[in-house]
């Protein structure tokens, strides 16, 4: 059993644009399970999220309301902060260290510089004049072979702007070749191998050199150029700087040694820009590249439509936990939805699967055993069920192969699965062997088979911590005490 070798895990930061949705806490979730997992194994975690506070989008929107953009980004990221509690994220665990940048803090700023610099003294930064059809959504320039009708994949709805100004270019044309050896020899660089796929032949095509500037003149706001005054820092280049300044670079550096390389979870639409694009600006660097990059696919709402704000089609996460509680959500993004794929979202669906699997599922089954525990009068001392807890925690590294399995291939659906069929054999024992009618005759014996369900949902309890953390803790406390636990997922 490995202790205390680190792991890093991050997000990718959310835009604060616009209140978060359930895309962000699907990606934030999968991110903080994984943590939990990787701390209960023996790991040393540090668990970075935070916001993306600069660019065209969050300027024009503040204009818009007459606000200043700092005052805008200040509200709009404590929005994120306070989704990060409303998740159950792992704000004070032990093992886990949680990180909350934001790109207007004065540290973030100075190390994006720093980058810049460091790229700019290496060759890989030049001023060109550049004409193109730039998508203000995805901040980014849309090159014509990748237009579908004319428009951004990304973003059908929405019209591209065409700018021609002169600003600073990164030299990402150089380093396909480097970045396409770094794939063969790295085959699960990029999860799943779909995602994987497309950035191949993305590379065996050719990276071309991106524009990492605006005039500051005409987008005031954002990180200003080192050594031009007229230049601000194009809102990519700044903000994926905050994966390293996250743990300390560059003026920590045996932090950032401690920590990189990272695992960085992102949405399918966010692959080019995590796996190329910013790998390319590692190269550059001189830095160690990311150590993986697992890609989330797209919330969909009704009709198959992606989610997003612009067709106001997006479900509010929190309004979603304050009717079916924290670790209801976490339930439904980690084991309902597609890890690596598109999946649809209802809200009837949600409900569906929340009466079918968490009240009558998972709830029954503890309020059944721990009724039957608290009713047959079944005696055990703190000290025996302590070593039953411990010696279960134990077994996740020597037994539970299949649960194992799935949470190191990012698949939490299948990890879920595991533990229902638990929640099943659980509730087929206790029908087969039927001590609630046992007990007349031969109380010791109905007693013997309550107590093998005990172990049972302890075990159930366990393998659910990193996913459902405050049912895992409701749960073993109502083992502790021996009695029927508060109801854990009350009907709706």
């Amino acid at each position: 059993m490995e202790k205390q070798k680190p792991f890093y895990i991050t997000t990718t930061i959310p835009y604060v644009n616009a209140k978060p949705h359930l895309g962000h806490a699907l990606e934030f979730v999968r991110a903080d399970a994984l943590a939990r997992y990787k701390a209960l194994t023996g790991y040393e975690v540090f668990l970075n999220t935070g916001t993306d506070e600069h660019g065209i989008k969050i300027y024009q929107k503040a204009k818009e309301e007459g606000r200043d953009p700092k005052e805008y980004v200040d509200e709009f990221s404590e929005n994120i902060r306070k989704m990060t509690e409303h998740l159950g994220m792992a704000t004070d665990v032990p093992g886990i260290k949680f990180n909350f940048i934001r790109t207007t803090d004065p540290k973030h700023i100075k190390a994006a510089q720093e980058f810049w610099k460091l790229c700019d003294s290496k060759g890989f930064i030049e001023k060109r004049i550049y004409k193109g059809l730039y998508c203000v959504s995805d901040e980014l320039f849309v090159a014509e072979k990748d237009l579908v009708n004319g428009r951004c994949p990304n973003h059908p709805e929405k019209d591209l702007v065409s700018i021609e100004e002169e600003n600073y270019f990164f030299k990402a044309s150089q380093f396909s070749e480097k970045l396409l050896e770094y794939y063969r020899d790295n085959p699960g660089f990029v999860v799943p191998e779909s995602r994987f796929n497309e950035m191949k032949a993305l590379l065996e095509r050719g990276l071309e050199d991106f524009s990492i500037s605006r005039v500051k003149d005409k987008m005031p706001w954002g990180v200003p150029v080192p050594g031009d005054d007229t230049q601000v820092m194009y809102v990519w280049f700044d903000a994926l700087v905050n994966y390293i300044d996250a743990i300390g670079w560059p003026d920590d550096l045996e932090s950032f040694q401690k920590w990189w390389p990272v695992t960085q979870y992102c949405g399918k639409d966010n692959t080019r820009q995590q796996s190329a694009m910013w790998q390319s600006m590692l190269l550059a660097a001189g830095l160690p590249l990311s150590k993986q990059i697992i890609v989330n696919g797209f919330v969909l709402g009704l009709g198959g439509v992606k989610m997003s704000k612009s067709l106001g089609n997006v479900v509010d996460p929190i309004e979603l936990i304050e009717k079916y509680g924290t670790d209801t959500l976490r339930y439904y993004v980690l084991r309902e939805m597609n890890p690596f794929e598109d999946s649809a979202f209802s809200v009837e669906k949600f409900a569906e699967s929340y009466n079918a699997n968490l009240v009558n599922g998972l709830g029954n089954l503890v309020s059944r055993v721990m009724k039957m525990s608290e009713d047959f009068g079944i005696e055990y001392t703190p000290e025996q069920i302590e070593e039953v807890i411990g010696a279960q925690s134990e077994d996740i590294f020597t037994q539970w192969s299949d649960y194992r399995k799935a949470i190191e291939e990012f698949n939490f659906a299948m990890a879920m699965d595991v533990i229902w069929k638990e929640i099943q054999e659980a509730d087929e024992h206790i029908q087969e062997t039927q001590p609630f009618k046992v007990v007349k005759k031969n109380k010791e014996k109905a007693q013997e088979d309550v107590y093998t369900c005990v172990h049972r949902i302890i075990k159930v309890a366990l393998m659910l911590k990193p996913m459902l953390p405050s049912t895992t803790r409701k749960i073993l406390r109502a083992v502790r005490e021996n009695k029927k636990p508060e109801l854990l997922f009350p009907r709706m």
